[in-house]
């Protein structure tokens, strides 16, 4: 690849800047000044920018606790994205795995692994994605029965047969609120929301807790992110 681009890859600067720190004479190959920002380079060399060396790494593996009201998009002119939530850290080729609604919280990986987006995306793999859930009313025997079946969508769509798990039920002067789990394997646009729907109950609040083995980190506030470790890595790497 071209060295200006292993270097904006790994967050040194933008690509304008750092052309200009190479035509100065500020970035070193394997201890040699190099001033061609075209020059080839395969991430295996010793490169420094102003004496401090930058090393590559391919891919990069976050683990975010989206808050509400953030999307999960890589820009948008409206909203904060969850890449924003990344700050300094953030690399122009990373991207979230998947969606969550933008009053949704809780678990979402960010990376620049395509290969692994995709098996954990791709409906063929059946990974599951486990919620927490408040929806209105009294969750049902029926209900769960439902879920376990498949769902009818008000678009025609099928929801896949899903397990829903009741919690606890809490009434109060207002209304009666069931706290659930629910495990889903596909993704479908509002998957959750309209799986209630179509039993008559409306989400109150919706939180991911995992993905495949990628369970949330309870000690990671909302908007936060940190690496995975490499057990994590480890374990979603071996997703066949």
């Amino acid at each position: 690849m071209r060295l200006d681009k292993y270097l904006a890859d790994m967050n040194a600067g933008t690509r304008k800047e750092l052309k200009t720190a190479i035509r100065k004479g500020l970035v070193t190959v394997n201890g040699q000044v190099i001033r061609d920002a075209g020059f080839h380079v395969t991430g295996n060399e010793t490169i420094s920018l102003d004496g401090e060396e930058i090393g590559y790494q391919a891919f990069e593996y976050y683990m975010l606790n989206k808050p509400a009201g953030v999307i999960s998009a890589t820009e948008d002119r409206r909203h904060r994205t969850v890449l924003d939530l990344l700050g300094d850290r953030r690399r122009r080729d990373l991207f979230p795995v998947g969606r969550l609604d933008i009053d949704t919280t809780g678990l979402l990986l960010i990376t620049n692994d395509g290969a692994l987006a995709h098996r954990l995306l791709a409906p063929k793999h059946h990974v599951d994605k486990v919620y927490r859930a408040a929806v209105t009313g009294t969750v049902t025997e029926s209900d769960i029965r439902a879920f376990a079946e498949g769902l009818r969508l008000e678009d025609g769509l099928t929801a896949m047969p899903a397990e829903l798990r009741l919690l606890e039920v809490r009434q109060n002067s207002a209304e009666t609120v069931s706290f659930v789990e629910v495990t889903i394997r596909e993704g479908k646009f509002h998957q959750v929301k309209r799986m209630f729907e179509a039993v008559g109950k409306k989400v109150l609040t919706l939180q991911r807790i995992s993905m495949g083995p990628l369970v949330l980190d309870r000690s990671l506030p909302e908007g936060e992110a940190r690496p995975l470790t490499e057990e994590e890595i480890k374990a979603l790497l071996s997703l066949s």
